[in-house]
């Protein structure tokens, strides 16, 4: 790996990641919430901060902390990480190709269950014996 200056971003692989979070790291995930909604990161320690606003709440993200940005596939979690580089952040890590490759490695993930828009029939037509 190349010098970076302090200042920079750097990227993470999910499994450091998790390792990060767990040693007091924050995740932030800024994917829309109807995205979160149907699949998140399952970790102790989470904020979202939907790019559609994140220009607009940098400020609630804590400058004194490890902070471990994340997306889909790393596209808008690598712009969000250089905001907040640039705006004095000095702890800033992009997750690598975000919760795509978090899962595909069997890291903890929730999911929101579908149910079927018939399921309440088979509920109301279940018999216990």
């Amino acid at each position: 790996m190349s010098k970076e200056n302090r200042n920079s971003v750097k990227e993470v692989t999910p499994s450091v990641a998790l390792s990060m979070i767990r040693k007091g790291a924050l995740l932030v995930d800024v994917r829309e919430t109807r995205e979160i909604e149907r699949k998140a990161f399952d970790v102790s320690d989470f904020m979202s901060v939907p790019m559609s606003s994140f220009h607009n709440r940098l400020h609630e993200i804590p400058a004194n902390r490890k902070v471990i940005i994340a997306c889909h596939s790393g596209n808008r979690s690598s712009t969000a990480s250089r905001m907040l580089v640039n705006h004095g952040h000095k702890n800033v890590h992009n997750l690598q190709n975000g919760i795509i490759r978090w899962e595909r490695e069997g890291l903890p993930v929730r999911k929101k269950t579908v149910e079927s828009p018939f399921a309440w029939m088979g509920r109301m037509f279940h018999r216990t014996s």
